[in-house]
């Protein structure tokens, strides 16, 4: 079974791509984040003939998520429980024998403006969310752009960036909370001292200078960690294919046994 994360980063513009993606990839559970479209914009012809099920929550010209499915997902969460001022930023379904959730995590612009604040009570509500839905032994899947660099070695310069946005005690103790509810970090798993990114910005040729930051995370309960076989960011499709323009963000994946 191959999970799978992507902040698309508007799916109207991206659309070729996540298909050329699907077709290569071949996932069996996606999470999507940013789609910048309302529901009944969602490609859903062009999703379901590339052999996919969706579920969207979607919102003009900002944020959305979705989930795609080889087999049909049974909604469980639209939207965040008091947070529905923030925007189409949680998904939650179940699918393939998971509760799987995406989320689009906001991101605070900087420590000085008023959406950081808002950022972390934003996932103060998540982490209450998780807290108060959570079953022991249950096999969950929390998936997305956290728009938190979880620790030092996932970002290309932390000795400079520390106390900025992504990169606060405070974003990385929400953070925490997350993992404490439950939740192991898929990628950092199986590998506990790589560094890798999953965001680059499109200025200044980060990508190829390698200054990226790792922001997209798989997050799993123990039942399915102990499935886990591989965990990849996926670096081919943050590069141009076919002259499809990528997304900023690369996909992050994991097979499960």
């Amino acid at each position: 079974m191959r999970l799978a994360t992507w902040n698309i980063n508007g799916l109207r513009a991206r659309l070729e791509l996540l298909l050329l993606w699907l077709r290569d990839r071949k996932p069996d559970v996606v999470g999507l984040q940013e789609l910048k479209l309302q529901d009944d914009q969602f490609p859903r012809a062009e999703i379901e003939a590339a052999g996919y099920h969706a579920l969207v929550h979607g919102q003009k010209s900002w944020n959305g998520v979705a989930i795609l499915s080889r087999e049909p997902a049974v909604a469980t969460q639209v939207g965040l429980p008091g947070q529905e001022h923030a925007g189409a930023r949680l998904l939650g379904a179940q699918v393939g024998g998971l509760e799987f959730t995406t989320v689009y995590c906001p991101n605070g612009k900087h420590t000085g403006h008023d959406d950081f604040p808002a950022k972390l009570r934003w996932f103060e509500s998540l982490a209450a969310h998780l807290e108060a839905t959570a079953k022991p032994d249950r096999a969950a899947v929390l998936c997305g752009d956290f728009n938190v660099v979880p620790a030092a070695i996932d970002s290309y310069d932390e000795e400079s960036l520390h106390g900025s946005i992504f990169h606060t005690d405070a974003e990385r103790a929400h953070l925490q909370r997350l993992l404490a509810a439950g939740y192991v970090d898929a990628f950092r798993a199986l590998h506990p001292e790589t560094q890798a990114f999953s965001w680059w910005d499109y200025r200044g040729g980060a990508f190829h200078r390698k200054h990226g930051l790792r922001i997209d995370l798989l997050l799993a309960t123990p039942p399915v960690v102990a499935r886990l076989r591989s965990t990849e960011i996926d670096r081919e499709f943050r590069k141009k294919q076919n002259d499809l323009t990528p997304s900023d963000h690369a996909p992050v994946l994991a097979d499960l046994a």
